[in-house]
């Protein structure tokens, strides 16, 4: 097999080989669009806290979204948990805001749909969110709660003749002050489980505020939302969703891909500061001839290669159908964790040029406290993969 065009210094051990030809051509194509059209919008609209709203028309002449989902991405079939993975890896190495935009549109939306909905909504949704046309988000996390979300959702749906009213609030909701169709998630008053539906924007009683004042994550659009007395049609409730059992195995997978997203953060915070060390000079050399700073960029390229290792065979159990929650939790845990240790690392070699944007470091250093919190707490994720192990459970 040809060496990977444009093969990444922290792949150290080449897991991108392991793709088949056709889908390291599209990883090519995702590397390609990140660096020439995506870089250049993004620390003017990361500092100004503003969303691109032409990368949705980048994204959408990529022919990159839909491609997990047979018969509705430009790629068919469906591309491997492998490549999906890696392409999340990739637009994070870029920009970890952009990623998320993307992955909550093409991941927690178009997968709620595809996993949860029927085939006629399938068929009705999925199209035109594969082309981009229309861009999905996913309404889960509330105000007063986020890890007890299972047991504890407050947001209300109540059968109404053809139709459901939902009332409540969600929080932290990327891509919903401007998204066409919002999945959003609330109890049953009924029978008190959890159900999902398409709420489509413009919907009577729907209103999305954009968070301001974050740290982190600055592109992405996240936003609160209130629901008052919205009416959804049954038509529009995803008929594959009885129990919060079935919303878990959409969470299962969108959590992997999450520690995709933080390896990325890691491969694009490492190779800032391996760039840097070879450029910067002190004492008459490059700081890269120093040991202490070779150091550093040793145990970066370790925790990168690592992670890289895990999440491969993460992929491979999902290929096969056969993996569990505990092993996207360990993953998520895991290489979160080695990510807060390599975006550290990588800021400490510039010193203080890395708290400057220009320098881009900051921001990867910055967004990485998201990544290491959402899609469940390392807290969360740890007693999630005790419970496999020991069969005792933690929780409170």
């Amino acid at each position: 097999m040809e060496p990977l065009k444009d093969k990444l210094t922290a792949d150290f051990y080449d897991f991108e080989a392991l793709l088949p030809d056709d889908e390291r051509k599209l990883l090519v194509k995702a590397r390609e669009l990140m660096r020439n059209d995506v870089k250049p919008l993004v620390n003017e609209n990361w500092e100004a806290g503003t969303f691109p709203k032409e990368l949705i028309g980048m994204f959408r002449d990529s022919g990159l979204a839909g491609l997990p989902y047979e018969g509705y991405g430009e790629h068919k079939p469906a591309v491997s948990n492998l490549l999906n993975g890696m392409m999340a890896m990739e637009m994070s190495r870029t920009d970890a805001s952009v990623a998320t935009f993307f992955g909550v549109h093409n991941g927690l939306a178009m997968y709620s749909i595809h996993s949860g909905g029927s085939q006629e909504q399938r068929d009705r949704w999925l199209p035109e969110m594969a082309a981009m046309d229309k861009i999905g988000a996913f309404a889960m996390t509330e105000p007063l709660g986020g890890s007890d979300v299972a047991g504890g959702m407050r947001t209300t749906a109540k059968r109404d003749g053809e139709s459901w009213v939902l009332n409540g609030a969600k929080k932290w909701i990327g891509n919903a002050t401007f998204a066409d169709y919002i999945v959003v998630w609330a109890r049953d008053v009924d029978d008190n489980h959890v159900k999902g539906f398409v709420v489509e924007k413009g919907t009577p009683g729907f209103v999305a505020k954009k968070i301001q004042g974050k740290t982190a994550f600055r592109i992405v659009e996240n936003a609160e939302i209130t629901l008052t007395d919205v009416r959804v049609p049954e038509e529009n409730r995803l008929q594959r969703i009885d129990s919060f059992r079935d919303v878990a195995e959409i969470l299962r997978a969108t959590r992997g891909g999450v520690a995709w997203q933080a390896l990325g953060v890691m491969v694009g915070a490492y190779e800032l500061a391996l760039d840097y060390a070879k450029e910067r000079t002190q004492f008459g050399r490059p700081i890269a001839r120093f040991q202490l700073v070779q150091d550093l960029l040793v145990k970066s390229l370790g925790n990168i290669t690592a992670s890289w290792g895990m999440l491969v065979q993460l992929a491979r159990l999902q290929d096969a159908g056969i993996f569990q929650d505990e092993h996207s939790s360990l993953a998520k845990a895991f290489v979160t964790a080695r990510m807060r240790e390599v975006v550290a690392w990588s800021r400490e070699i510039f010193g203080g040029n890395g708290i400057v944007l220009e320098y881009d470091v900051a921001r990867f250093f910055a967004d990485a406290e998201a990544i290491y919190s959402f899609e469940g707490t390392r807290e969360m994720n740890t007693l999630i993969v005790g419970k496999a192990i020991t069969g005792q459970s933690a929780f409170v």
